[in-house]
């Protein structure tokens, strides 16, 4: 690999989903995200076809061609790209928690919270119900990280359902 190439947090989604997924093509990687990863990370889909292809040229990826047809691109890990995926794995995270959210961002600036907490108890609501069926769908096809980044995510999605029933039964 070259010393050059700066890996980001979305060259180690992709190498992630790589190792999970393999063979696969951007656009498989692009499905099983939907379900995964992008539940709590997100990254634009043109890029996980871009960073497939920055990988590549990087040796960290195996790339082949289908030889008819839509003449997709297939990729696998490389020797190096499972050894800088491993070498990411023992680091430390790095950073803070980041909470994005447009409901709680309107609030702080003076939205009407009754408007506001009808909305997003139903968007909250609705995304634990997909996280309690995933778990349920995947209970013994799932790595512990899987179920554990998933048990994470309903416990958010259980933490906002219980604020937002909070703030429309406020005067």
């Amino acid at each position: 690999m070259s010393r050059d190439l700066r890996l980001t947090d979305t060259s180690y989604v992709v190498l992630g989903l790589v190792e999970v997924c393999q063979p696969a093509t951007p656009y498989d990687l692009k499905q099983f995200a939907k379900v995964s990863v992008f539940n709590f990370w997100s990254v634009p889909h043109t890029q996980v076809y871009s960073e497939c292809a920055r990988l590549a040229e990087a040796g960290l990826l195996d790339e082949e061609r289908e030889e008819g047809g839509r003449r997709r691109r297939v990729y696998r890990l490389t020797e190096d790209g499972k050894s800088e995926l491993a070498e990411w794995r023992r680091e430390p995270p790095g950073g803070v928690f980041e909470l994005r959210d447009p409901g709680l961002l309107k609030l702080f600036f003076g939205a009407d919270p009754k408007q506001i907490a009808q909305t997003q108890l139903e968007t909250h609501q609705r995304r634990l119900k997909e996280y309690e069926e995933l778990h349920r769908a995947g209970a013994g096809q799932m790595t512990d990280g899987m179920r554990l980044s998933l048990e994470s995510g309903m416990g958010h999605e259980r933490e906002f359902v219980r604020f937002w029933r909070e703030v429309l039964g406020n005067p």
